[in-house]
């Protein structure tokens, strides 16, 4: 039998030639071949064992099932719809609903520490009843807001200032959070960041107003025109702060200042904490000297611990208030304890003072011998915020587009730019410190503003200007 050609025809008539016989020269036996037992290409077709379907049809063997031949080139084809995005404002809460509620717990956490403080101090005087303390502690929170609170004694409007920052923060937290809420942290505008701001304002206003009507009773006398009015201000701007810090428009709109103007902003801001710092350095160094005094007044009570507990809250909250009238101490125009008082460095005429601890720590007299230098530390401090802008601007110039180009009349003009900006903090922090406490001879109690503010931008601008230019120069080329 003729063996068919290598392309499967049959061969041709012609074709005299035998089909070869055993194995092929040199390829060994069939088995051998590749080292595996082959088949041949006459043995018959081999036959596969069935594969048995897990899950046969009923009543059909796993031979007699029917199939169905697919075309894969002729199958119909299904468009799925086009999936619908989601809407823009998927996420979002309300804007109204979420300030109200930011608002209101910012109010509630604020508060708290009030009333526990006046709780404990109103134990001095016997008085344990709920509404009692619930009262005074509205009237105690609505004060650190700056709203007057009228009295048997007289107006009362010293604002507690730890309470007051306190606050601050929290709503500033809550103007965090509503933002978050709305949607646009770390890609809003500073026209959503002031919606957010006034939403949360408008909702602390809200609950001041209410807090108002409800410590306004005998006794006691709030207004609650004034309290809407102070808090929506007050939440309003400090909502503002953290609305523009989560959403990045505080970072712009730094970025597009120019260079000068950002640098001294940064330079007053820093000026004016260190300058703060020193007189709260002071106070707290005066207290401590005056540590007998003190503890006579607070044993002057008669009250158990429980009491002196709630009076040392109160003095607490007053310390910033203290920090900031000692910083005015220093800077030259000092302040006063009452109507016809003054406290400088030059001179202190005083009269009666309040039976607090706090007060214990008040000059006896003009500063004198080596006192003198405490009086240097304003100036210290202008001239470290100089040190720290010029360092700044060295570590700019040596990789930064910025600075390379930074020129010594750069670096004074953001030195001077940084003493106005320092001044007009300080002398913020003057107005909001003082206020009246009672009777008509304690109506004038801490600095004057404005002289304040011009002490404070003179000392500042002298300070960081030498401390910059002496920086930079000993810095070289």
């Amino acid at each position: 039998m003729r063996s068919p050609t290598p392309d499967g025809q049959p061969p041709a008539a012609d074709d005299q030639r035998d089909p070869p016989a055993g194995p092929i020269p040199g390829m060994g036996t069939d088995q051998s071949a590749i080292g595996l037992d082959l088949p041949r290409h006459d043995d018959p077709p081999l036959r596969r064992p069935p594969e048995v379907d897990s899950d046969p049809e009923p009543g059909l063997e796993p031979d007699n099932r029917l199939t169905e031949r697919i075309d894969v080139g002729n199958r119909e084809t299904v468009r799925l719809p086009r999936q619908r995005s989601a809407p823009r404002d998927a996420g979002r809460a309300p804007l109204l609903i979420a300030g109200s509620v930011a608002a209101l717990f910012a109010a509630a956490v604020s508060f708290l520490p009030v009333a526990v403080a006046l709780t404990l101090a109103q134990l001095t005087e016997g008085v344990s009843e709920l509404g009692g303390a619930t009262q005074a502690g509205l009237a105690g929170w609505l004060l650190a807001h700056g709203v007057p609170v009228g009295t048997s004694l007289g107006p009362l409007g010293l604002p507690p200032l730890a309470i007051a920052v306190f606050a601050a923060w929290r709503v500033a937290r809550a103007g965090v959070h509503t933002s978050r809420a709305y949607g646009i942290a770390q890609r809003g505008s500073p026209l959503q960041a002031a919606t957010v701001a006034i939403t949360v304002g408008l909702g602390y206003g809200v609950v001041g107003t209410a807090a108002a009507l409800l410590a306004d009773q005998p006794g006691i006398q709030v207004s609650a025109l004034r309290a809407f009015l102070h808090l929506t201000v007050f939440g309003t701007l400090a909502a503002l702060v953290g609305a523009l810090r989560v959403t990045g428009a505080l970072r712009v709109t730094a970025v597009r200042m120019p260079p000068v103007l950002r640098d001294g902003i940064r330079t007053g801001v820093v000026g004016a904490v260190l300058v703060l710092g020193t007189g709260a350095a002071m106070a707290g160094l005066s207290i401590a000297l005056s540590g007998g005094d003190a503890a006579d007044v607070l044993g002057a009570y008669r009250t158990g611990v429980a009491g002196q507990v709630g009076i040392t809250l109160i003095c607490l909250a007053y310390a910033p208030n203290a920090a900031v009238w000692a910083t005015a101490y220093l800077l030259g125009p000092g302040f006063a304890v009452g109507v016809d008082t003054t406290v400088r460095t030059t001179e202190v005429d005083v009269g009666s003072l309040l039976p607090l601890p706090l007060a214990a720590g008040i000059p006896k007299g003009p500063v004198g011998g080596l006192g003198a230098l405490l009086l240097a530390l304003p100036l210290v401090a202008g001239m470290i915020a100089g040190w720290l802008l010029a360092r700044r601007v060295l570590r700019l110039r040596a990789g930064d587009r910025y600075g390379r180009h930074r020129s010594w009349g750069a670096l004074v003009g953001a030195a001077a730019v940084g003493g106005p900006v320092a001044g007009l903090l300080l002398g913020l922090a003057a107005q909001v410190s003082r206020g009246s406490v009672g009777g008509p001879l304690l109506a004038d109690m801490g600095p004057v503003a404005w002289q304040v503010a011009l002490a404070g931008t003179v000392v500042v601008t002298i300070g960081a200007t030498v401390g910059a230019a002496a920086t930079r120069a000993l810095a070289g080329p």
